[in-house]
């Protein structure tokens, strides 16, 4: 009897290991495919408090939670099992999907900078007469939810190409994609929420009677409009980098390479040029060939749907 429960806890140790050191595996490859990503994350956190920017303080949060809930079935219910899914039976398709929203984001950002310089904006906007506002706002909850599946698409896709250097057990990469698009969903959601929020926090310090709370809550409440007007300009340029760099690669990887070439050639001269200090002026060069080409492609979409083809109708600019 004591050598055959000696034999059962040998057995759950030699279990207990083998979970533990598949624990540890999708933990590295979760936290090696978030850095990956990390990019794409800050183009999401950069694009959503537009859709929350100028609608009633008291539903900003119910807005960003209901993204929130969107997005994790984007990622859990969609994408994951659809990454899995083509990875297995049909792996070349999933070139072509990305950049199908690279397509996508290119066009809508160069939407959103045409309408800048006079293009008659599509939908419905804060400025124009809203006579539901219940079914506007719905309609922004889902135009948030439709930009965060191509974003997250690209999230999870480069996620897989990093999972899948590490480890070809299904399980494992089915758990790290699944922590990695949890983690990134919290964690863009929650730094959104906290943005949108800073001025309500900033109108709690400044009616303090303490004086370096009231200083900081006004120093609060001048910045915040700024910089969700930052936020949105910086939203548009990352769906164009976004969309763009998605076209580029995936032109490479499809055989098209002197597209991409010619980007990497200005980035390496960038870098040459500029010596101890190239990182940060190659990737800036690089990203900036990417909005380019994001913000051309786009246009060209824009023209043929809007002009072309008469799709969506044209609002009244104010």
């Amino acid at each position: 009897m004591p050598g055959g429960l000696m034999a059962l806890l040998d057995d759950v140790s030699v279990i207990a290991r083998a979970a533990a050191a598949s624990i540890d595996d999708v933990s590295v490859a979760a936290g090696k495919a978030g850095t990956k990503a990390a990019g794409v994350v800050i183009d999401d956190a950069a694009v959503t408090p537009g859709y929350v920017t100028g609608l009633s303080p008291a539903r900003e949060l119910p807005i960003i939670w209901n993204i929130t809930k969107g997005s994790l079935r984007n990622k859990l219910l969609v994408l994951l099992p659809g990454a899995l899914l083509l990875s297995w039976l049909l792996p070349q398709a999933i070139i072509f999907l990305l950049m199908l929203g690279g397509c996508y984001l290119s066009y809508e950002g160069a939407e959103k900078v045409l309408e800048k310089f006079g293009e008659p904006k599509h939908g419905q906007t804060l400025q124009d007469p809203i006579e539901d506002l219940a079914e506007f706002e719905k309609d922004r909850i889902k135009g948030a939810i439709r930009t965060d599946m191509i974003l997250s698409a690209e999230i999870m896709a480069i996620s897989l190409n990093e999972i899948a250097t590490i480890s070809d057990s299904f399980w494992i990469r089915a758990a790290a994609l699944a922590a990695v698009g949890i983690a990134i969903t919290f964690a863009v959601y929650g730094a959104v929420a906290l943005i949108v929020k800073m001025d309500d926090v900033g109108l709690h310090l400044a009616e303090r009677d303490n004086g370096l709370a009231k200083r900081v809550g006004r120093m609060l409440l001048h910045a915040m409009p700024r910089l969700l007007v930052a936020l949105s300009a910086i939203g548009t340029v990352a769906m164009l980098w976004v969309g763009g760099g998605i076209i580029l690669h995936g032109l490479e990887e499809i055989g098209l390479h002197a597209p991409t070439d010619w980007a990497h050639g200005v980035q390496h001269a960038v870098e040459h040029a500029t010596g101890a200090l190239s990182g940060v002026p190659g990737w800036a060069s690089y990203a900036g060939i990417s909005a380019l080409f994001g913000l051309v492609l786009g246009g060209i979409i824009v023209f043929v749907l809007h002009h072309v083809l008469k799709l969506g109708a044209h609002a009244e600019a104010h």
